[in-house]
């Protein structure tokens, strides 16, 4: 008998079904990938699991747990169950956690509820599991809030809180979709090496995480269990069209191809751009971006990468006049603009746009989506009558590949995919040169994000826009970006082609980011961990190189003297040691 056993389960709302007769197991200490894209059932299984459906819910069907029954079980076996037999870790830490709880605290209480542990004995339980899943200094760490903590720092909370009592399977869902590449690959290596012989249930759209992390694979499809097997086996046979759809949907770092780079004259130039912020004690000042020298030209695609606060979005943002820059130049089509957004003149506000990362927080609820698209051109487009401005609309709805019968749907009437197609028609409507789009797919499907970059590469060669594209999805950069912009702490570390890039990096950092990305491939090799944790703080800086204490070819000089931009075989790259490491790379 398998510890999980899941028999004829059903969720329904409101007489529709979300899920539909699932039937799987999971042994004790095996690791399972649920797989599937959004609204296919995944999440709402893991509620059912640890008995957190809303009473809402209609649930048919059998869940055991090491022989118990969950389904209509009452609360006070459901809370014995908790913790101690199941654990889970939530995607978005943030919400999960406390804000007004000390991390230490917060854990504690897991012990203290459930008899596990009291007074001294529970403190010293949670020191040792905080100093187990990585965090520096626990002891500090044990008072702190989560407000204080990175987003990594806190998804390690998360998994200690979920593993503190030793349960018999663990829950994560989607534990690395926000994550930079290196701490994704940190997390994943720390549920590989701290969960020891609990079982794992790793819930995700990301099939490269289940290909290097997972011994079996589920695919679930509206609420259906399609397929399930071995994950190798599954990867190179894949019996059903949808799954072989979710495998080919899924990008490589290592094996796809980056476009050739575009030649012409620059469309934008950024010269020297600087941006800091007073500190609000005023005492300090943050240097946010340093000294970045970045080119765009007509038609071109360049991706700004680096881990969170390096400075990709605040450089993004200062290009736009969003936010002031310290010291600088931009030129736009041969023009010196300066000055905030709404200073600058009309036409250069219509041909910057940005497409944002979460369609939800940026589509107004309260808006249609005729009205959200036909927005810009109550601006750029005044003259446009009624049944003119509607007609351009649908046309623009159209090149985004969604039909007329979306104009009347309020934002919270589409799924992810369909509404952020909404907020790059609001962009692309008044026919701008440059689109900014910070993050832009991050939180989409494999399938759905796959039709997003093709719509961009589409409108990039038929108007020849240009694309300033933030990620931190490295195969995904590679897919869609003619040349790459590697930041770190806010300095330029490398700039080169997309495929120079991935090829033959020359920064020590770039070479970090690229062992770290997982390839959906149970046979080849990815998602290593090269780089030890996390970037320090901007508001205390290292001396000389900042990556210096991350990385393992750095030297006294590395330590002392800062390395200034420099090309290096035809990459722009600030490293002492770059001519010297370029075989080793």
């Amino acid at each position: 008998m398998s510890l999980l056993e899941i028999d004829g389960l059903s969720i329904g709302y409101g007489g529709v079904d979300i899920v539909s007769g699932l039937s799987f197991g999971v042994d004790a200490s095996e690791s399972v990938g649920l797989v599937g894209e959004s609204g296919s059932g995944k999440t709402q299984t893991a509620l059912a699991i640890l008995g957190l459906l809303p009473g809402t819910a209609a649930v048919s069907g059998s869940i055991t747990l090491g022989g118990q029954e969950i389904v209509g079980a009452d609360d006070a076996t459901l809370n014995a169950l908790r913790a101690e037999h199941v654990g889970m870790v939530f995607q978005d830490p943030t919400q999960a956690l406390n804000p007004y709880i000390p991390i230490g605290d917060q854990l504690r209480r897991i012990l203290i509820q459930h008899g596990l542990a009291d007074g001294s004995d529970a403190d010293q339980r949670v020191m040792h599991m905080l100093d187990r899943v990585g965090l520096p200094d626990a002891a500090r760490q044990f008072r702190a809030y989560a407000h204080q903590l990175s987003g990594g720092m806190r998804q390690r909370v998360m998994i200690a809180s979920a593993l503190i009592a030793a349960p018999d399977l663990l829950i994560a869902d989607e534990p690395t979709t926000a994550l930079d590449v290196t701490v994704q690959a940190q997390i994943l290596e720390l549920l590989e090496r701290i969960r020891d012989d609990t079982a794992l249930l790793l819930i995700t759209h990301d099939l490269a995480i289940v290909a290097g992390h997972c011994e079996r694979m589920l695919v679930l499809q509206d609420g259906k269990l399609i397929e399930e097997g071995k994950t190798r086996k599954l990867f190179s046979a894949p019996a059903t069209e949808h799954t072989r759809a979710l495998i080919d949907a899924a990008p490589r770092v290592d094996t796809a191809a980056s476009p050739q780079p575009v030649s012409g004259e620059p469309l934008l130039d950024v010269d020297n751009v600087s941006v800091s912020f007073q500190e609000r004690d005023r005492q300090r000042q943050l240097h946010a971006v340093q000294d970045i020298d970045l080119e765009l030209r007509e038609g071109e695609t360049i991706a700004v990468v680096g881990e969170s606060g390096s400075g990709k979005s605040t450089l993004a943002r200062s290009v736009l006049g969003l936010i002031p820059m310290r010291t600088g130049r931009i030129v736009f089509c041969g023009k010196a603009i300066e000055g905030p957004v709404q200073s600058r003149a009309i036409e250069t506000r219509r041909d910057l746009q940005l497409v944002f990362q979460d369609p939800a927080g940026s589509l107004d609820p309260q808006m249609r989506v005729e009205r959200i698209v036909a927005e810009p051109l109550a601006v750029h487009a005044p003259d446009l009558d009624g049944e003119a401005r509607k007609a351009r609309v649908i046309s623009m709805l159209e090149r985004v590949g969604l039909s007329d019968a979306f104009l009347q749907r309020f934002p919270h009437e589409l799924s992810g995919g369909q509404a952020q197609r909404v907020a790059i028609a609001r962009a692309l409507i008044v026919n701008p040169k440059v689109l900014v789009c910070d993050e832009a797919v991050a939180a989409l499907d494999g399938s759905v994000r796959r039709e997003i970059l093709l719509l961009l590469r589409k409108e990039q060669q038929e108007t020849g826009l240009a694309i300033i594209f933030i990620s931190h999805d490295l195969a995904v950069v590679r897919s869609i970006s003619h040349r790459v912009l590697v930041v770190y702490l806010g300095r330029l570390v490398e700039l080169a082609d997309g495929e120079q890039m991935f090829t033959k990096p020359r920064h020590p950092y770039t070479r970090a980011l690229l062992d770290a990305v997982p390839v959906p491939d149970p046979l080849a090799p990815g998602g290593r961990l090269s780089v030890k944790g996390e970037m320090p703080s901007i508001l205390e800086p290292p001396s000389g190189c900042a990556f210096h204490p991350r990385c393992s070819y750095a030297h006294a000089r590395c330590k002392a003297e800062l390395p200034r931009p420099r090309t290096v075989d035809g990459t722009r790259v600030a490293c002492h040691r770059a001519e010297e490491l370029l075989e080793r790379f």
